[in-house]
């Protein structure tokens, strides 16, 4: 059984500071992946590994859950405009909606949401603490 916990942080203004570089490389990450996926046309979170995992490791310094994560992102919004370019909620193919959206690779913003599990945080019950 997964449980799922709803927590309010409280950090300083040096911890949040910290916490949004974190998404801001996450998210830099998961864009630089999306690049590469299109490239590549390595849409499935294995083989996107192969070409991405070691260069986000390298380049943003994430630790290795944060790596996966920002490659199974970008597998999953690749998968959601596929679902939605054969549903038609770009117009039929051909278009110029349609051609945009398929053309390019997608795109993260900045500020945009990024997984965490249980293998990302550890928590200190005692000191009422969380390590990200």
């Amino acid at each position: 059984m997964k449980l799922v916990v709803r927590v309010r942080l409280l950090p300083t203004r040096l911890q949040a500071a910290a916490l949004e570089a974190t998404l801001h490389a996450c998210n830099q990450a998961a864009a630089w992946a999306a690049g590469v996926a299109f490239e590549e046309n390595a849409r499935r979170p294995l083989e996107l590994r192969k070409h991405a995992y070691a260069e986000i490791r390298a380049r943003w310094q994430l630790g290795a859950q944060a790596a996966q994560h920002a490659i199974k992102k970008t597998c999953d919004a690749y998968t959601t405009l596929k679902a939605n370019l054969r549903n038609g909620r770009y117009g039929r193919p051909g278009t110029k909606r349609h051609t945009r959206a398929s053309g390019k690779p997608v795109a993260f913003r900045s500020e945009a949401a990024q997984p965490y599990d249980d293998r990302m945080l550890s928590w200190q019950h005692e000191q009422q603490t969380v390590s990200i």
